[in-house]
């Protein structure tokens, strides 16, 4: 069980980077999220999935890594990752935008994604990610709608 919390809590691993771990594990978002962009259902299943293995493996990870949120925990940017595109409109520029955007907001951690951090266990680990994907969309779909309206975006 321990083998497997920390495969899946890591991402397969992507986590132990030395360096970044958290951007690696938004990468690996990146890469799930061209395969499954396509097919909203699909892409839905792929969110859900994640958050529910986030939510059974991140607290045993923890208690692995004797650390809360540790650094090699990397499904909750995975997932937020997804999270942070879904439903919007496929451009190069809008998934780049997305990246760094959700990258800043999972860093600073505007309310109440901080107070959410320090929540015990899974949740906890799991649920900042979440507030900064859902700011990081939010933002997205507004940015892209204006873009339109000024015909700067095709």
């Amino acid at each position: 069980m321990r083998r497997l919390a920390k495969a899946v809590a890591s991402v397969f691993y992507v986590g132990h980077a030395r360096f970044a771990p958290g951007t690696l594990g938004s990468g690996a978002g990146l890469i799930i999220y061209y395969v499954v962009k396509d097919n909203v259902i699909l892409y839905g299943f792929a969110i859900a999935f994640l958050f529910a293995l986030g939510i059974l493996f991140a607290g045993e990870a923890e208690k692995i890594y004797g650390k809360k949120d540790a650094r090699a925990i990397v499904i909750d940017e995975a997932c937020g990752m997804l999270l942070a595109l879904f439903l919007v409109p496929y451009h190069v520029m809008a998934v780049v935008t997305g990246f760094i955007l959700f990258r800043l907001l999972d860093i600073f951690k505007l309310p109440p994604a901080r107070k959410l951090e320090t929540m015990k266990g899974s949740f906890g680990v799991m649920a900042d990610d979440i507030v900064s994907a859902v700011y990081t969309n939010a933002i997205l779909q507004i940015l892209i709608r204006m873009l339109h309206i000024f015909g700067k975006l095709g």
